[in-house]
């Protein structure tokens, strides 16, 4: 693995950990728009959109 694989996978897993955190601490409104947010601006940043790589069906996610 490269270092550019490893620093995206540490990033990947602190935003999930935060992202984690933040919802035990919100309630479901408060927390869907920031998860929305983050979605986007991964998909804006990596091009690649969630919703066609994981459909709600899917087990993938």
């Amino acid at each position: 693995m490269s270092t550019t694989e490893s620093d995206v996978l540490a990033a990947a897993e602190s935003l999930g950990e935060a992202l984690a955190d933040t919802q035990a601490e919100s309630t479901e409104s408060e927390f869907e728009p920031l998860l929305e947010q983050c979605n986007e601006e991964i998909s804006n940043t990596t091009g690649v959109e969630y919703g066609e790589v994981c459909e709600t069906s899917s087990d993938c996610c």
